[in-house]
């Protein structure tokens, strides 16, 4: 009797082990796109996303780089807002049409389609009208040998060619899925990496986060 009962138990428990190693997006080795399926799943269920940020942007062929900080915001369907702390006053706003970058210290805004600018190009899949395994190539890159602990990196390269950016890397966070970095590089060699901190998810958002009236006398800028 003995015997029986624990050959019973021992069933159970590798019909258990089993299970569990076959649930959708928890494979024991992971792949790009299982981990681009747990990705999507928690920006599917995201209606706006809301922390601080910190912008690290170098341009290649100057060799320079500039930090910048910042609130940022997003809502969907394709709504950004980046408040920025430094420089102080600068701002990004898109209502999912147009995007405004606004530099205060030279008073000028630069005013274009959403599909030309870097910012909602690449972060698409965030904002609801992108979805990873169908746009874009992609690569599980080695995390530790990149120090990134507890998480996964995805080289994510658009399936259609963008003028915005050639590739992109996205830094995952392994127990929420969450993107805690995006790291986008354009056809010059030019790095523009965005830290998120501290984020909130699904918190209502005023509607007029999402627009913005430069100061009188700014040179607007329309490519």
């Amino acid at each position: 009797m003995n015997n029986e009962r624990l050959r019973t138990a021992l069933v159970a428990i590798a019909a258990v082990v089993f299970l569990l190693s076959h649930l959708p997006g928890e494979a024991a080795t992971p792949t790009a796109n299982s981990v681009a399926q747990r990705v999507q799943r928690v920006y599917d269920k995201t209606t706006t996303f809301q922390a601080e940020f910190k912008q690290t942007y170098r341009v290649k062929v100057q060799n320079v780089k500039k930090v910048s900080k910042g609130q940022l915001a997003f809502a969907k369907p394709g709504k950004i807002s980046f408040r920025y702390a430094k420089p102080e006053g600068n701002r990004v706003v898109s209502d999912g049409k147009t995007i405004k970058i606004y530099q205060k210290q030279d008073q000028q805004m630069f005013v274009s389609k959403v599909s030309k600018s870097q910012y909602p190009a690449a972060l698409a899949f965030l904002l609801g009208e992108g979805k990873l395994i169908r746009d874009f190539d992609l690569k599980l890159l080695d995390a530790a040998r990149m120090k990134v602990e507890n998480g996964y990196v995805l080289s994510a390269v658009p399936r259609k060619g963008t003028p915005a950016y050639k590739k992109i890397l996205l830094y995952i966070d392994g127990p929420t899925a969450q993107v805690r970095r995006v790291l986008v590089l354009d056809a010059q060699g030019n790095r523009n990496r965005f830290d998120f901190i501290r984020p909130v998810v699904n918190k209502k958002l005023d509607a007029k986060e999402f627009t913005f009236t430069a100061p009188k006398g700014t040179n607007i800028i329309k490519p």
